[in-house]
C-alpha cells in the first residue's frame, strides 16, 4: 500500500514564502513612502496648482482670490514667445549635444575594449572624473575659462591670433554644449564599456579567426551588440536635456546673452520666483514633464524595434 506523504513541508514552504514577502515589503515600505512624499505628492500638487490662478477682486486692491481657470495657464505658457523660443533653443542644444556626447562615448568605449589605450584603469578614471564634479561647480569652472580678461584659455588663444567670444550670443549655446559633453561623456563611456565586456568572447575570437580587422570588429559586431545599453543612454540623455538649468543659470551671471527665460526650466524658475506666478510655473513644469514622457516613449519604442531587428 502506498503511503501518502505528509503535507507539513508544503505548509512550511508556503509559510517561508509568506515570511520572505513580508520581509521584502518591510524593507521596501520606507522607499515607497519617501518616493510618494518626495515625488508623487509634488507632481499631484503641481497638477492641481496649474488649474488655478491667483486674482485680485475689485480694482486690484483686495486680497488675492484663488480661481479655477482650467487650461488657461497651459494656453498662456504655450503662447509665450519666450517659452517657445526656449524650446527651440533646447532643440538646437540637443542637435549638438547628443551626437557629440554619444558619439564620443561610443568611440572611447570601443577604444578601451579594443585595448588601444594603455593604462586602461587610469584612462577610465580620467574619463569618468569630470562626471564626479557637480554640475554647478563644473559651470563655475567653465565660466571662469570662458570669461575674457581672466581666462587663461582665452589668453592662450588670443596669443595665437585666435579670437573666440565663448559667451557671445552666437557662441554661448555651443559653449554650454561643451560643458555638458565634458560632464557626461565619461559616465556613458563606463556604461558602454561595461556592456562591451559582457559581449561573448567566443564571437569576437571567431571573427578574428575569420580575418576581421579591429575596425570591422568594432563596427560590425561589438557596436550592434551594445544597442540595448545605447538605448538606455539615449533615454536618460533625452530626459536630461529637458532638465537643462544649472549651466545656463550660472553662465547668465557672466554674460547678458543668457536671459532669465533662456530655456524652459529657467522660464519656470523665473515665473515662480521673479514673477511670483506659481500657477504658470506649475503649468510649465507639467508641460516639460509631458515632453519628457513623450520623448521617453519614442526612444523606448525605437530602441525596442532596433533590438528586434
Amino acid at each position: 500500500m502506498a503511503i501518502q506523504a505528509p503535507a507539513a513541508p508544503v505548509r512550511r514552504k508556503r509559510t517561508a514564502t509568506g515570511n520572505s514577502g513580508r520581509t521584502a515589503a518591510l524593507f521596501l515600505t520606507p522607499f515607497f513612502a519617501l518616493f510618494a512624499v518626495a515625488m508623487v505628492a509634488p507632481v499631484i500638487y503641481s497638477i492641481w496648482l496649474s488649474f488655478f490662478s491667483e486674482r485680485k477682486s475689485g480694482l486690484g486692491f483686495g486680497n488675492p482670490v484663488t480661481t479655477f481657470v482650467g487650461m488657461e495657464n497651459y494656453v498662456q505658457v504655450l503662447q509665450s514667445e519666450t517659452f517657445l523660443s526656449g524650446l527651440l533653443r533646447l532643440v538646437g542644444y540637443c542637435a549638438m549635444y547628443i551626437p557629440a556626447m554619444v558619439g564620443g562615448a561610443v568611440v572611447f568605449a570601443l577604444l578601451l575594449d579594443a585595448g588601444v589605450a594603455r593604462a586602461r584603469k587610469m584612462f577610465q578614471l580620467l574619463v569618468f572624473l569630470p562626471h564626479a564634479v557637480p554640475g554647478v561647480i563644473a559651470a563655475l569652472i567653465w565660466a571662469y575659462l570662458y570669461t575674457p580678461g581672466i581666462s587663461p584659455l582665452v589668453q592662450a588663444l588670443e596669443s595665437g591670433g585666435i579670437q573666440i567670444g565663448f559667451l557671445d550670443a552666437h557662441m554661448v549655446l555651443p559653449s554650454i554644449v561643451n560643458i555638458a559633453v565634458w560632464e557626461w561623456t565619461g559616465y556613458n563611456v563606463i556604461i558602454l564599456f561595461t556592456a562591451l565586456q559582457a559581449v561573448p568572447r567566443e564571437i569576437i575570437e571567431a571573427a578574428r579567426v575569420d580575418g576581421a580587422s579591429e575596425m570591422r570588429l568594432s563596427l560590425a559586431i561589438k557596436f550592434p551588440l551594445v544597442f540595448p545599453a545605447l538605448g538606455v543612454i539615449m533615454l536618460f540623455t533625452m530626459i536630461g536635456t529637458l532638465q537643462l538649468f544649472a549651466e545656463p543659470m550660472i553662465l547668465s551671471k557672466a554674460t547678458s546673452s543668457i536671459t532669465s527665460t533662456w530655456v524652459p526650466n529657467m522660464w519656470a524658475y523665473d515665473a515662480a520666483f521673479n514673477r511670483h506666478n506659481l500657477n504658470q510655473a506649475a503649468a510649465a513644469s507639467i508641460i516639460i514633464a509631458l515632453l519628457a514622457a513623450i520623448l521617453s516613449f519614442v526612444v523606448t519604442r525605437f530602441s525596442n524595434k532596433a533590438d528586434k531587428s
